[in-house]
This record gives structure tokens, C-alpha cells and sequence, in this order.
């Protein structure tokens, strides 16, 4: 499946770089995309052809540009049938209605009623929750039997599974198969016969969980959702379905992928480690330097070109698909200078990543996931200072997910 009919007689001469569905070296494949320039034709799992923008100063650009756009039915192999409705990424390509899929007039009414929800007073209330999670889990670590603990499976994922629940008011008992179906909605892996039954399950549950806030309304999220209006206007329950599926997939997974990178690069760089344990550099240094140089977003899908935009000394022709590659544009050299490359969190010049987004469509969670990070890093090392991989990195296994930096575990020793 490919766009080819869109693209110019230069651009059909384009050697393409196929994104390994197994994801089985980020960092090369990040090198790549960044030495074919700033506008790269890529291959995504499935055979579906789109372009990568993988430079920093290019990306900010092409996040503000209107050009863009999230609508599918302007992307030509779309219109043209050739993107199968099992593709296993049909759900992150075309997501239901919501603040992240529509632009102009439309976003700023539904990112204008969630920010009426999600307050920066609202996020900041979650701190006593997300400490106490934080100790509750910390204790459960330490009570693991054997040499090692999957720190991901008894830390990493639950808190900000949890966190986000909290937030959201989804029932606790919901969180197993929830689990399971975010591990198949993200997947490069999932059969195609359970793409389609994988995203209906997903928005019933959604869709169960507003009609329980509907008639018994909590101080959550979705509860502030249905409530939220500006000038007698109000989100639709569909609106507020697939905001709530948004919020809940990118709230838990780019925090788990947060957390697991930081502890993996400080395993690694045991000199920036002990520079954060010693007082000599900042928990929120650490953050940063993990969300730009192992950012947990590796490529976020997809925007639509409704006319040709030059990009560098390439075109993205009218038609065709984009996808923001945060992975390359974090060790972008010519925005974060000639160590790039180098996990620093000591680095003088201020660390302007992009990682959460840039423009309309940035983050609404990023203040949310920095604050899990915040607190959760920390007090992880200050009960297990001597916390170290329990493996040699290399050994580490990275999901098949396209959009998400993220390992199946994260197997540590924690020091005694």
C-alpha cells in the first residue's frame, strides 16, 4: 500500500527507510532518518508509505502549519482504498473524534472545554495521590522475592496506570483488560482480526464509563468533562468517548516510557547518576534530558497535506502523509549542538525539546506525566540508591510499537 500516485517524478526516486516493526535499534534507525534530511519518505509496518519530518526547527514549522491537517479523507491513498480498515495502526491513523483529530474553530472549542477540566489546580491536586501511590508501590518492590525485579511491571506501569483512573474515574477493576487492549491498540503486532474488535471494545468500555459519570457524577475528569461548557455549549458524549480513550492511552504510556528511560539512561551513565544523587544536578534535569534524548514518543501519527508544503529542499506533496519522528528530532544537532548525541543533564543551554508536542496539538497531559516523573524518580532512588540494571542494556527488549519508546520489561537490582 502506498501513496506513489501522489508524489512528484522527483520524489518517486526517494529511497525510502522502512521502520522496523520490531523496533529492534531506535537509535540507528533514528540516525538514519535524521542523515536523509529533514523530510524523510518512510515505510511504516504494514507497507504504508508516508514521510517523516526529523529535524527540530523543520518540526516546530510543520506543527503550526495549517496545511497540515488532521483529516484523514485528505490523505490520497485513503481515498483511494488502499489503508485497510485492519491495518493494526488504523486506530492511532484515524482515532475517533476528538481534540486530536480535528484542527481550526473545532479544536479550539473541544481543547477549550478539556482545559476547563484538566486545571493546572487539578493536576496539582494529584500530587498527594501520586506520593502515596509512589510509597505504596515502592513497598511492593522491595517485597519481591529473588535478585531481581521487573521494575516496569511492579513500578513503572502501575502508578501511572493508577494515576490516570484516579484522574479519569474509570473503575479499578477495569485496568487488567485495559491493559490488554492498549497492548494490542498500539501493537505493529496485532492480527488483523482483532484490530477492529480491539478499538470497538475500547470505546464501549469509554463509553460505559461516561454513561456511570452521567448519572453519578464524580470530582474526576470525566465527571468535569460532561460539565464543562462555554457559551451553552457542551461536548457531545462522542466527543467526550474518545477523549476520554485519548487521555487514558497517552496519559499512562508516555509516563511509563518516561520513567523506564530515565532509569535505564541513569544505569547507563552512571556519572550523570551520581551527579543527581549528590545534590549536584536537579530531578527535573533528569526529566528533561530523558523526554529529549530517549523521548518515550518515538513517532506520532499522522497529519495530511492539503497542498504541497516545501520542506528543506524537498516537497511534502498535497495528499500525502506525515509523521512527527520525536525520536530523531531529540538528538537533532543543528537545535541542541554537537553532543546531541550525549545523555547530559548538566547541559548549560537551555533544553528546548519538543517531545510533548509543539503548537495547537501539544500535549495537554505533559504538565501531568512531568509531575509523575517528578515525584516517582526521586523517591525511587532515595529508598534504592544503588538501583542498576539487572542485564547488560543491549539485552533490553524493545516492544513492537511504532510510537511508543518503550521495553517489554525492566529487570533491576536493587542494591540491598
Amino acid at each position: 500500500m502506498t501513496a506513489g500516485t501522489d508524489l512528484t517524478a522527483t520524489d518517486t526516486e526517494e529511497t525510502r527507510i522502512p521502520l522496523d516493526p520490531f523496533v529492534s535499534d531506535l537509535d540507528a534507525e533514528s540516525a538514519a532518518l535524521r542523515a536523509a534530511g529533514p523530510l524523510a519518505a518512510v515505510t511504516l509496518p504494514g507497507g504504508v508509505d508516508v514521510w517523516a519530518v526529523t529535524h527540530h526547527a523543520e518540526a516546530k514549522k510543520l506543527l503550526t502549519d495549517p496545511r497540515l491537517v488532521k483529516d484523514i479523507n485528505v490523505w490520497g491513498a485513503w481515498r483511494r482504498g488502499e489503508i485497510a480498515p485492519d491495518w493494526p495502526l488504523i486506530g492511532l491513523a484515524n482515532p475517533p473524534r476528538s481534540m486530536l483529530t480535528v484542527d481550526g474553530a473545532d479544536h479550539r472549542r473541544l481543547r477549550t472545554l478539556v482545559a476547563q477540566a484538566l486545571t493546572p489546580r487539578r493536576v496539582e491536586r494529584m500530587r498527594d495521590r501520586i506520593t502515596e501511590l509512589t510509597e505504596t508501590l515502592l513497598d511492593q518492590v522491595a517485597a519481591q522475592p529473588g535478585d531481581s525485579v521487573d521494575l516496569k511491571a511492579v513500578f513503572a506501569y502501575p502508578l501511572p496506570m493508577y494515576v490516570i483512573a484516579d484522574l479519569m474515574g474509570l473503575a479499578e477493576e477495569r485496568l487488567p483488560r485495559l491493559k490488554e487492549l492498549f497492548e494490542k491498540f498500539f501493537s505493529t503486532q496485532t492480527p488483523p482480526e482483532e484490530v477492529v474488535a480491539t478499538l470497538t471494545e475500547l470505546a464501549g468500555i469509554m463509553a460505559e464509563t461516561v454513561a456511570a459519570k452521567r448519572e453519578n457524577p464524580g470530582d474526576d475528569l470525566t465527571s468535569a468533562l460532561i460539565q464543562a461548557s462555554e457559551d451553552g455549549d457542551r461536548l457531545t458524549d462522542e466527543e467526550i468517548v474518545a477523549t476520554l480513550q485519548l487521555m487514558v492511552a497517552a496519559g499512562h504510556e508516555t509516563t511509563i516510557s518516561l520513567i523506564v528511560n530515565a532509569v535505564v539512561s541513569l544505569s547507563t551513565h552512571p556519572d550523570q547518576r551520581e551527579l543527581v544523587l549528590s545534590g549536584k544536578a536537579d530531578w527535573s534535569a533528569v526529566v528533561e534530558e530523558t523526554l529529549r534524548w530517549s523521548t518515550p514518543t518515538s513517532h506520532v501519527l499522522i497529519r495530511f497535506a492539503t497542498e504541497d508544503v516545501p520542506v528543506g529542499d524537498k516537497v511534502l506533496p498535497a495528499g500525502d502523509a506525515l509523521i512527527v519522528s520525536y525520536a530523531a528530532i531529540g538528538r537533532d544537532e543543528q537545535a541542541h549542538g554537537p553532543t546531541a548525541g550525549v545523555f547530559d543533564i548538566t547541559r548549560e543551554s537551555p533544553n528546548r525539546h519538543i517531545s510533548f508536542g509543539h503548537g495547537p496539538h501539544v500535549c495537554p497531559g505533559a504538565a501531568l506525566s512531568r509531575l509523575e516523573a517528578g515525584v516517582a524518580l526521586p523517591a525511587l532512588y532515595a529508598r534504592f540508591p544503588k538501583l542498576d540494571l539487572a542485564v547488560p542494556a543491549g539485552e533490553l527488549r524493545n516492544k513492537p510499537v511504532v510510537t511508543q519508546n518503550d521495553l517489554y520489561e525492566l529487570p533491576v537490582t536493587l542494591g540491598g
